[in-house]
């Protein structure tokens, strides 16, 4: 999580390249790959399309630092220091990020954080997975994360026969996620209904379980705190 104190980084960065400390020339490209990686699961950052809901919203977070007259340029210091030094006994963690790494994602927050808009281009791509529907073969309905680390399945919808399913998600991101599902179409809430089965927990891998599904709607998303209301959910509909 980045930010524990947040103050209000760079207003023209190109893509390839300005000097940051030490001489090394930033990527926006880089860095907002690392932060979708890295940060994406607990903060807001809307050009990122991040939607963590952890730590502070940095959109909100510092807007108010540069309607207080804050440059970006110190925006971009207070981002890498929080990721190099993050406070003790904090809910940041130490990310295992060398001082370039540091620089990329700093220098991307700054540029991005508040900024009305849209990534375009090259920049815009990153992150970007299609959008696919899952459907379920030979009793195997198959499932996999955003592979870039955000807070989403690469199906949002998916479909199934009624009878035994087994539900599989694979899981390359690093980011830990899981699946479970319950009835009804309660969309980003937890709903009334009991969770009637779920992987467990990992950063990578692929994992599976099994359940006797009766014709009708149902919603699957991921039970790591703060996943399924930053968008880690999707509509399951059986058919009989």
């Amino acid at each position: 999580m980045l930010l524990g104190a947040l103050g209000g980084v760079i207003v023209a960065v190109l893509i390839g390249g300005c000097a940051l400390k030490g001489g090394q020339d930033i990527s926006l490209i880089q860095g907002k790959t690392l932060f979708i990686k890295n940060c994406a699961s607990c903060h807001t950052l809307a050009r990122a399309d991040a939607k963590g809901v952890v730590g502070p919203n940095l959109d909100w977070a510092f807007a108010a630092s540069l309607q207080d007259g804050q440059g970006r340029s110190e925006i971009k210091g207070i981002v890498e220091s929080q990721i190099e030094y993050p406070a003790i006994g904090g809910v940041m963690p130490k990310l295992p990020l060398t001082t370039r790494e540091a620089a990329d994602i700093a220098a991307y927050v700054g540029y991005a954080a508040a900024r009305p808009g849209k990534d375009t281009g090259l920049l815009g791509a990153v992150g970007q997975v299609q959008s696919v529907s899952a459907v379920e073969k030979n009793g195997v309905l198959a499932i996999e994360t955003n592979p870039t680390g955000q807070l989403a399945y690469t199906a949002k919808t998916a479909t199934a026969t009624a009878g035994k399913v087994t539900i599989t998600l694979t899981n390359k991101s690093g980011v830990p996620h899981n699946i479970a599902i319950q009835a009804g179409n309660s969309g980003a809430t937890q709903g009334s209904t009991p969770v009637l089965g779920h992987t467990p927990i990992t950063p990578n891998g692929v994992h599976s379980f099994t359940v006797t599904l009766k014709a009708g709607v149902y919603t699957y998303y991921c039970q790591v705190p703060g996943h399924r209301e930053a968008g880690m959910w999707g509509t399951l509909t059986v058919k009989s």
